[in-house]
């Protein structure tokens, strides 16, 4: 199975009284989130599953995929680690699955994964981790096919 993780790109910081799911992309970041969506649907899979989080720029960044996709409330900025995987269906999920999340649970899910553990591994705005679970010899792997920042487009 392969799960790609796809923080959002760059968005507005927060107003006073603003509520943190209502902050859009600026325009770089609508510009960043136009530029790896190039990027991904040049290699994603056709049955590629798209989720994302109900945060505006969670959406903005899906959006620019041009793909549809399901908003799930797990992957809400307060989300955790197992919501993330559960909605995935990772690792058993038969077709790729793609999440447009935010940190720090998306660095806790590709610690856990690659690691073994929830620490809170920096991905930048915008940037995409693809990683892939196989088996080898009877034993499961994970496996880190790309990390891919938008700055290097």
């Amino acid at each position: 199975m392969d799960l790609i993780l796809w923080r959002h790109a760059e968005a507005h910081l927060l107003r006073e009284g603003q509520d943190d799911l209502q902050r859009a992309l600026t325009p770089k970041g609508e510009r960043q989130a136009q530029r790896m969506a190039e990027w991904l649907n040049r290699r994603l899979a056709e049955s590629t599953r798209v989720l994302a989080s109900p945060a505006l720029r969670c959406q903005q960044t899906a959006k620019a995929l041009g793909r549809s996709f399901k908003t799930l409330s797990p992957l809400a900025p307060d989300g955790s680690v197992d919501g993330v995987l559960t909605a995935a269906r990772w690792p058993g999920c038969p077709e790729p699955v793609l999440v447009i999340g935010h940190q720090p649970t998306l660095g806790m899910v590709a610690a856990r994964l690659l690691a073994g553990h929830d620490h809170p591994w920096a991905i930048k705005k915008g940037a995409v981790w693809w990683l892939r679970q196989r088996e080898r010899e009877g034993d499961a792997q994970v496996v880190l096919l790309a990390v891919q920042g938008v700055e290097m487009l």
